[in-house]
C-alpha cells in the first residue's frame, strides 16, 4: 500500500465521524465516511422501492448504481448518479435500513471497489464499522472507537433535530444496530487484532484527538 491509510472503526456514536474529520485536518489526508455510502444504498432502496432481501433485484439495482464522493471545499458530498443526496441519508428509518441491507454480501462487494481506489490516490482516513477487518487489513494505523451504550445514545440524541427526539427510542434504535452490526456473518462490527481501541466514553473529542495522534507520531 503507497499511500498512509488510517482506519477508525466502531460502533454508532463513539466519536468516529467527528474524530476522524478531525485527524484528517491535523494529518493533511482526505477522509471518507464509508457509513455514507451504505446510507446512500439504503436511500436509493428506499427512494426506487427496492426489495433488496431478492437477491436478483438487488444485483439489478446495484448494477446500476452510481455513488460518489464529490469534495467541496472542506466537505466530501455523497452523490447518487450525481445528484447531492447527503442531506437525505440521516434520518432513523435510512439509518436503520442501512444497518440491515449492509449485510448483503452484494451490497458490500459494490461498494469495494470505491474505497479501494480512493486509498490507490492519496493519504486517507477510512471511517466505518470494518475498515481494519476486512477492507484494509493492511491499513498503517488501525484505531476501534467504543463507549457505554447510555453515553452514545446521549451523544446521538444531542445531534437530531428536535421534532425526532426521542432518547428512549434513539437507545433502543442504538442497542439494536449494534446487535445487527455485531452479530451479522458478513463482515460483522469487531475490531481487529492488531486494532488499538479507545474508551471514549468519558473523554472529550479533543483528548481521543491527542491520543491517537500521539500514537501515529510515535511510529
Amino acid at each position: 500500500m503507497n499511500h498512509r491509510i488510517i482506519t477508525i472503526d466502531g460502533p454508532a456514536g463513539a466519536g468516529k465521524t467527528t474524530i476522524s474529520k478531525l485527524l484528517a485536518k491535523e494529518l493533511g489526508c482526505v477522509y471518507v465516511d464509508t457509513g455514507a455510502l451504505y446510507r446512500g444504498v439504503a436511500y436509493e432502496i428506499k427512494n426506487q422501492e427496492i426489495d433488496w432481501k431478492n437477491d436478483v433485484c438487488l444485483e439489478a439495482f446495484l448494477t446500476g448504481l452510481d455513488l460518489n464522493f464529490n469534495r467541496v471545499k472542506d466537505a466530501l458530498l455523497l452523490t447518487s448518479s450525481k445528484k447531492d443526496i447527503t442531506p437525505y441519508i440521516r434520518t432513523p428509518e435510512i439509518t436503520m435500513l442501512a444497518s440491515a441491507s449492509s449485510a448483503k454480501p452484494q451490497i458490500r462487494l459494490a461498494l469495494l471497489d470505491i474505497q479501494k481506489n480512493i486509498a490507490q490516490s492519496q493519504d486517507a482516513i477510512f471511517e466505518g464499522r470494518d475498515m481494519g477487518t476486512v477492507v484494509f487489513p493492511d491499513a498503517s494505523f488501525k484505531f476501534f472507537l467504543f463507549a457505554d451504550l447510555s453515553v452514545r445514545a446521549k451523544r446521538r440524541y444531542a445531534e437530531m433535530p428536535q421534532e425526532q427526539k426521542d432518547i428512549k427510542r434513539v437507545q433502543q434504535d442504538m442497542e439494536k444496530r449494534d446487535t445487527n452490526d455485531s452479530q451479522r456473518k458478513e463482515a460483522p462490527l469487531m475490531a481487529a487484532p492488531d486494532a488499538i481501541k479507545i474508551d471514549s466514553s468519558c473523554l472529550t473529542i479533543l483528548e481521543v484527538v491527542d491520543k491517537i495522534l500521539n500514537y501515529i507520531q510515535k511510529r
